[in-house]
């Protein structure tokens, strides 16, 4: 076979993806492989001097072609790919369809740590951390210019979905949910520390975020009794350890990433159907039970804040790197002991139809919901 000339097996694996209407050339393979993306086909020796052949195609090799070309449309940066892939090989099967092979692991943190560098959350603590010991002058500077950032992209949190059931049903104004716009003085203690902060400030922006359902007042109370040295003192350093996104990924071995995704997947789905309950979902004591885990926590607005359903890539690494804290671990951990403990999700009492009476139930309260929505119009 001449110099450059495609190889039988790279043929073979255009042939087969083009049999899935997915269209690879031999030029693309070749530059996948360059770009550590894609295995190289596995040779087997003829003996010295007379080179080596490839039996058959490796299977991995076809569906990672094939998982490429699914999500790397032309123009698109292949770190963006290379997340959708990572997410997709984390998910099960469909049944009949071919499992999906891992990505490279150091691409996908690769891919990780180039969004997050992207990501508001990086760009404000860039702004943090250059206001650090500037004076008076950079502490104005540095809320200003956060301030800015954080409201070029409002963002409000969603209201617990107990209480926007119980809002529907009487037919009241859905309550809204959390403001973000009090993280401003988390940014600025990262940057100038928490004494100049203060106590009040903080327990604005840590209340925000919904922590363990506590309130202003609460955090207020319980930061007021540090600054006046009544509560043991806080290791504030850790704040500024915390605010750093980057260097947990770059840190994190492949097993952990892999775990964080475990987590991530996992916790999404749980999130999932925590929110579905706004949403006139039939209650099950299987389902109430994983909210009641969640609520003992008091990590729904936590998770409302992390979790996105049917994420982007960018979403997907902004949660894979929350998900490497021990604390969302500790939860996907608790609410799968749940869900072993109780797995009949989808069983309304007294059922037997099990997840068909389950969706009958929902589709018919749906129906009567916009029914009666009509009829009041």
């Amino acid at each position: 076979m001449a110099r450059g000339a495609p190889s039988l097996a790279d043929l073979q694996v255009v042939r087969e993806l083009a049999v899935r209407g997915l269209v690879v050339t031999v030029s693309q393979l070749e530059s996948w492989r360059r770009a550590g993306l894609l295995p190289r086909h596995r040779r087997r020796g003829l003996g010295r001097g007379r080179g080596s052949v490839v039996d058959a195609v490796d299977p991995a090799v076809v569906e990672s072609a094939a998982v490429l070309a699914r999500h790397l449309r032309q123009g698109r940066d292949r770190r963006l790919a290379v997340l959708e892939w990572f997410a997709e090989a984390g998910r099960a099967a469909q049944p009949g369809a071919a499992s999906v092979p891992e990505p490279p692991v150091a691409a996908v943190r690769e891919a990780v740590v180039w969004v997050l560098r992207g990501t508001m959350s990086h760009r404000l603590l860039e702004v943090a951390r250059g206001a650090a010991g500037a004076g008076e002058e950079a502490a104005d500077a540095l809320y200003e210019v956060a301030g800015r950032l954080i409201g070029a992209h409002p963002y409000r949190g969603a209201a617990n979905p107990a209480l926007v059931r119980a809002a529907l049903e009487a037919d009241e104004d859905v309550p809204d949910g959390p403001d973000f716009t009090g993280v401003v003085h988390l940014v600025a203690a990262i940057g100038l520390g928490a004494q100049e902060v203060g106590a009040d400030a903080l327990a604005e922006a840590f209340a925000a975020y919904g922590w363990f359902g506590l309130t202003a007042e609460d955090w207020a109370q319980m930061l007021g009794a540090v600054e006046r040295g009544e509560s043991p003192p806080v290791d504030w350093g850790l704040l500024q350890q915390r605010a750093d996104v980057l260097g947990p990924v770059q840190q994190a071995s492949d097993e952990q990433l892999l775990r964080a995704r475990t987590v991530l997947l996992g916790l999404q789905m749980f999130y999932g159907l925590y929110a579905m309950h706004a949403l006139f979902m039939p209650d099950t004591p299987a389902l109430a039970a994983l909210r009641a885990r969640i609520d003992e926590w008091g990590m729904f607005p936590v998770l409302n804040h992390v979790i996105t359903l049917g994420p982007s890539p960018r979403h997907f690494a902004e949660g894979l790197a929350v998900c490497l804290e021990p604390l969302f671990d500790g939860l996907y951990e608790t609410l799968m002991e749940q869900l072993a403990a109780d797995p009949a999700l989808f069983r309304l009492p007294g059922d037997e139809s099990g997840a068909a009476g389950f969706m009958e139930r929902w589709i018919g309260t749906l129906r009567g919901r916009a029914q009666a929505g009509r009829g009041t119009m």
